[in-house]
């Protein structure tokens, strides 16, 4: 008869734990999101490409302080490929790739990548990164490595 009401003890023990843990999960939502680390000197504003299910998108410019992070896309990254184009503000250059997509003078969101200068848009060049179909993503903005001599 004891051992009964141990055994009956332990499993309402479990059942409580188990029940617990789902609340902690319940609770808690899954952070999965796009962001960028600006690991500079300098301020930097950054713009970003993607395709997702209604077709290629670019959005920007977020403005982002050195030494800081931000996030660009809350939720799970919209596509395995991500293109950046970012700008430095205080000792100028660019980080850039051979993508053209569209961009605007001051914040924008635009659909589609095509015919960029037709539609009132600057056609700009995106480096690619590759997610590997991560759910959450950081992309890291570094200093240009001094040349050598």
């Amino acid at each position: 008869m004891q051992k009964f009401a141990m055994q009956k003890f332990r499993r309402v023990r479990l059942t409580a734990k188990v029940a617990a843990a789902a609340v902690v999960t319940i609770a808690t939502p899954a952070v999965a999101d796009l962001k960028l680390c600006n690991s500079t000197a300098s301020r930097v504003g950054v713009a970003i490409g993607y395709q997702d299910k209604d077709g290629w998108s670019t959005e920007g410019w977020w403005n982002i302080a050195s030494q800081t992070c931000e996030t660009l896309l809350k939720g799970p990254v919209p596509s395995r490929f991500i293109y950046v184009h970012a700008v430095d503000y205080d000792r100028g250059g660019e980080w850039a790739g051979k993508n053209d997509m569209c961009t605007g003078e001051k914040s924008f969101t635009i659909r589609g990548v095509q015919d960029c200068p037709t539609r009132g848009y600057k056609s700009t060049g995106f480096f690619e990164v590759d997610t590997g179909d991560a759910k959450e993503w950081t992309i890291r903005l570094t200093d240009p490595e001094p040349a050598k001599k």
